[in-house]
């Protein structure tokens, strides 16, 4: 299987009342092809800034990270910036759908941004995407007409957008109610199911458990790294 991200002994370190502290200790970490990953352990020990280095957001402070065959700590960030577009999808807690353009809109502009499809079938992909997340019915709305369930499934099809082959969320639920959060859930197992790579940083227990892999992440360190039931 192909790897989609090697990590090779990552630290981050950031600057703290004029010393340095260290939030992620000597990560080493593989993830093939198609794997589910879910990242768990306590606020504060490193999750979503270990997703910041996944996604070329932040610089490892030493070590290598390379994700589907770039070496992102070697990019400049206008190369990092065009690389995200077409290699990430990023789905947030807080949704970060732009608040004037309309959910078909939202989805269109990462095509927009990477110029990969003719401008004719943009807007024809991005409708099949809202669609496949349920809101075909919902395009022309804005995102404070519809509820913080159907903008997070608005946010998928969004991530989905450039086909990219790594998927990163970080707690795609933590807003949500419970059913409302079973049904993003379920796209996520969908996303799974066509072979998409995720990685996801949840608190949600019964999420994780339906990872194919579930990393615990404590004081900045790996505590441990085991495969759920379902992989």
């Amino acid at each position: 299987m192909k790897k989609i991200i090697e990590l090779k002994q990552v630290y981050k370190d950031y600057p703290q009342a004029g010393n340095l502290q260290t939030v992620l200790h000597g990560i080493d970490l593989d993830v093939v092809s198609g794997e589910f990953v879910a990242i768990v352990g306590p606020s504060g020990n490193g999750k979503s800034t270990l997703l910041n280095l996944l996604t070329g957001i932040d610089h490892p402070s030493r070590g290598e990270v390379i994700v589907n065959g770039a070496a992102l700590q070697k990019l400049s960030n206008e190369k990092l910036t065009r690389w995200r577009g077409a290699n990430v999808g990023i789905v947030f807690q807080f949704f970060q759908l732009l608040p004037t353009l309309n959910l078909l809109q939202n989805t269109v502009l990462p095509m927009d941004f990477l110029g990969k499809l003719p401008k004719r079938q943009r807007q024809q992909r991005a409708m099949q995407l809202l669609e496949q997340v349920g809101l075909a019915d919902a395009a022309d709305r804005l995102p404070s007409q519809v509820s913080g369930g159907q903008q997070q499934r608005a946010a998928i099809a969004r991530a989905l957008a450039n086909d990219p082959p790594l998927i990163v969320a970080d707690e795609p639920t933590g807003n949500l109610d419970a059913a409302t959060a079973d049904a993003v859930f379920e796209l996520f197992a969908h996303l799974r199911d066509q072979g998409k790579t995720l990685v996801m940083v949840t608190h949600n227990a019964a999420l994780a458990d339906a990872a194919s892999r579930k990393l615990e992440i404590h004081s900045g360190r790996i505590h441990a790294d085991t495969p759920t039931r379902v992989g």
